[in-house]
């Protein structure tokens, strides 16, 4: 028997902007025109462009999905990664047979659950109970099946309170919560998940992040996971896909995958000439320990901000001081070194790195402010606040369930002891 889960064969999606439907009785007519009589390519697949929603395209088709082939193993979790726009969601929705591809086929060996968005497959009139056995009804699980897992459904969403209430009551967390455990214990060969889960608490997501471990892990089956959370990611999925403009940009183990998405975007270079002070930041931007310049940095790695002064007249009191700020602005720590540390008699200008340690700094946005003062603060010589905006992301930590939450902005390497 195979021990393949799911193969996906040139998958193409195309859609036709501003309108529900794809068609028109015009193209219709000229696309059988083209295909039947012809025996001509269609027309239509010719002239969809890239869908990159940052620009304006000249084409009313566009592609969501181009030329997606990739195989997934029964019992492994897969990420699906990329940006808004880059087709992760229509991906699952082709699998889920929400929604069917333009070109290409797709083999899946056995039942599928899917957990897309807010309420998928729940009818808002019936109760969580209805909701419950509806579900299982259309995987084709009989009544006894759905019984002897009801239960644990309940239990594990959390909502014993409210199963005889109509799901059109439910909020938001409720809903996901009782959705996903349903897909879940349902027992479904494949497991498609979006990224509903950041709907719901801290707790939840941690308990559904574990379910979605043992269902692989433990019972064998597949799991497709879409997330911007990357350290669930990182957790959960030993390989991903990175998906770029509607095709795969690259496939292979997680945390290269991770890093060369977070890669993609670089660094912004401050310069300044001709400024009239006795030193001044001539150069400013953030890189990793290599030299390549990034604005992004996993938790993990350690961030280099590297500072050329530009030394117009020196003096022993000159100093640097270095500032990070979080993304409210106020300061998590202040770092103050005289610059006579770095200065060589007659230098014009001095390039230094201030390094801030690995796994310190917490999974959030943080900017910078840079001064060139004495140590006093009476004399500025020059003075950069709220640059290099920096991102620094989850790669597995304990906290990373909690991804984006504010849990403060240091992650210490705690220490503990019994007191008998």
């Amino acid at each position: 028997m195979s021990d393949i889960a799911i193969k996906f064969n040139n998958i193409s999606k195309e859609y036709r902007l501003g309108l529900v439907s794809t068609k028109t009785l015009s193209h219709d007519l000229n696309r059988w025109w083209q295909t039947s009589i012809l025996h001509k390519e269609d027309p239509y697949l010719k002239i969809g462009e890239t869908n990159d929603r940052s620009k304006i395209g000249e084409s009313e088709y566009v592609w969501a999905l181009r030329d997606i082939d990739f195989e997934v193993k029964k019992g492994d979790v897969l990420g699906i990664i990329g940006k808004n726009g880059a087709g992760k969601s229509t991906l699952l929705k082709i699998l889920s047979r929400v929604t069917t591809p333009t070109t290409g086929t797709i083999e899946a060996e056995g039942r599928i659950a899917s957990l897309l968005e807010v309420g998928t497959g729940f009818h808002p009139e019936l109760t969580g109970r209805e909701n419950i056995y509806m579900n299982g009804s259309i995987m084709g699980m009989t009544r006894k099946e759905i019984d002897r897992k009801f239960d644990e459904i309940v239990d594990f969403a959390g909502v014993e309170r409210y199963i005889d209430t109509p799901a059109k009551r439910y909020s938001s967390g409720m809903t996901v919560r009782l959705g996903f455990a349903i897909a879940a214990h349902l027992d479904p060969e494949i497991l498609v998940v979006d990224e509903v889960l950041a709907v719901g608490d801290a707790e939840f997501q941690k308990k559904a992040i574990g379910k979605m471990q043992d269902v692989s892990r433990g019972e064998g089956r597949t799991v497709l996971f879409v997330s911007h959370n990357m350290g669930t990611i990182l957790q959960l999925c030993e390989n991903t896909i990175l998906l770029k403009d509607g095709m795969i940009d690259d496939f292979g183990i997680s945390s290269v995958i991770i890093e060369k998405y977070h890669n993609e975007s670089k660094g912004i270079t401050l310069k300044r000439s001709g400024i009239n002070s006795s030193i001044y930041i001539k150069e400013l931007y953030t890189c990793n320990t290599l030299g390549v310049r990034t604005s992004k940095f996993a938790f993990s790695e350690r961030i280099c901000l590297r500072i050329t002064i530009a030394i117009n007249q020196y003096d022993p009191i000159q100093n640097i001081g270095v500032v990070l700020l979080a993304n409210d602005k106020k300061r998590v720590f202040t770092v103050n070194k005289p610059l006579k540390t770095f200065y060589k008699q007659g230098a014009e200008e001095i390039t230094v790195d201030f390094i801030i340690q690995e796994a310190l700094i917490a999974p959030m946005d943080y900017s910078f402010l840079v001064a060139l003062n004495t140590k006093t603060g009476l004399i500025t010589y020059d003075c950069l606040e709220d640059v290099c905006g920096i991102k620094i992301y989850d790669d597995g930590t304990d906290l990373a369930f909690a991804e984006g939450m504010n849990y403060g902005h240091i992650i210490l390497k705690d220490e503990w002891r019994i007191i008998e």
